[in-house]
């Protein structure tokens, strides 16, 4: 999904030609509100989704994607240095990120490892992904603490649930509350929070 087209033209040009017809163009827009549309129309493998597409913009075209088409791979591009885009594209649901470079042909590796089930970030914003937070201590009591621990062991909700004495309800309420106060989105988000905070080891 990109709102260039001699982009997108070389990348029809150069994926069935370089990866010996494994890859190919099955569909491109310009327009992020048709994007998930498109995808559930042609059941791509991987979607490419260019983060500066005019409103509503690339970060809600992969959120589309991600709940239309669950299936489908998404990787984020961007031209931008700014790492707070590819973030959000990130927490969206996309499975990678990279820059929109000049040479078409510069991405196709790391597409090529995307299909084959990696995820494919920059190092400059990995980095910036594993960056230990500065906020604030999150202030958290006994029992936040220990759902806290049982997440990040990767307890699912019916052990958890065993372990606080509560039923599964309740534990399905106290981490929507708990990734909240968090503010993240999901379990392996409040982990890595938790983990740079040191509030594991605790």
């Amino acid at each position: 999904m990109d709102d260039h087209p001699l982009f997108v033209r070389g990348l029809e040009l150069l994926l069935p030609l370089t990866t010996d017809g494994r890859a190919e163009v099955v569909g491109s827009t310009g327009d992020a509100a048709a994007a998930a549309a498109l995808v559930s129309r042609c059941h791509p493998d991987l979607a490419l989704v260019d983060l500066h597409m005019p409103p509503p913009g690339g970060t809600r075209a992969v959120a589309a994607i991600r709940r239309t088409t669950p299936q489908v791979r998404v990787v984020a591009m961007s031209g931008s240095a700014d790492p707070a885009p590819a973030l959000e594209a990130l927490r969206a649901g996309a499975e990678g990120f990279l820059p929109k470079t000049s040479e078409p042909e510069e991405l196709l590796p790391p597409l090529l490892a995307v299909l084959d089930g990696w995820a494919v970030l920059p190092a400059e914003l990995l980095r910036a992904v594993l960056r230990p937070s500065r906020a604030a201590p999150v202030d958290l009591d006994g029992e936040e603490r220990r759902l806290l621990r049982a997440i990040a062991a990767g307890r699912n909700t019916v052990d958890i649930a065993e372990e606080l004495h509560v039923s599964e309800r309740t534990v399905k309420r106290m981490t929507a509350a708990l990734l909240r106060k968090l503010r993240v989105t999901n379990r392996a988000e409040a982990a890595a929070v938790a983990g740079h905070a040191g509030l594991l080891g605790e």
